[in-house]
C-alpha cells in the first residue's frame, strides 16, 4: 500500500507506471488527488487508486511515523481505510469499485458477452479474402 502526496500519477500517461508499481507489490495507492489518465489506467490493470481526504492522509502518516511497521487495511466494499482506531473514507467511482470487486480487466468485461459475441460472428460474412481463382 502506497500513501501518497496529491496529485500522484501527474506525468505518467502509459500503462508502464501502474505496471512498475504492481511489479513491485503495491495493489492500493491512496492520495488525495490523482492525475486522470494515472487513475484511469490503475483501475484497468487491478490497482486500487482511491482519494482520501488531506487530514486523513496526514494522520496515517503520523501515526506510520509513531509506529513503523504498523497494519493497514483497505475496505473496498465499505470503502474505508484504516490503520489502528484511525479510521477514513476512500473514494473510488462505482464503475472502477465494481470491476476491482469482480476481477474484471478490459478483457474479462468483453469476455462476459462471449456468447452474444459468438452468435454474432456465425452470423456475419467473414471477413477474411476469399480466394480468387488463378488464370
Amino acid at each position: 500500500m502506497l500513501l501518497a502526496g496529491p496529485d500522484f500519477g501527474t506525468g505518467s500517461s502509459r500503462e508502464h507506471a501502474v505496471w512498475a508499481l504492481r511489479d513491485f507489490g503495491f495493489k492500493v495507492v491512496l492520495s488525495p488527488r490523482f492525475a486522470d489518465i494515472f487513475r484511469g489506467n490503475s483501475g484497468k490493470q487491478g490497482l486500487l487508486a482511491a482519494t482520501i481526504s488531506e487530514e486523513d492522509l496526514e494522520r496515517f502518516w503520523a501515526e506510520i511515523d509513531k509506529s513503523p511497521g504498523v497494519q493497514m487495511t483497505v475496505d473496498l466494499e465499505a470503502r474505508s481505510a484504516s490503520i489502528g482506531d484511525i479510521q477514513a473514507e476512500i473514494g473510488i467511482d462505482d464503475y472502477t469499485r465494481w470491476r476491482l470487486l469482480e476481477g474484471l480487466d478490459d478483457i474479462g468485461l468483453t469476455l462476459r458477452n462471449e456468447d452474444k459475441i459468438a452468435q454474432f460472428e456465425a452470423r456475419r460474412e467473414s471477413w477474411r479474402p476469399r480466394t480468387l481463382p488463378v488464370q
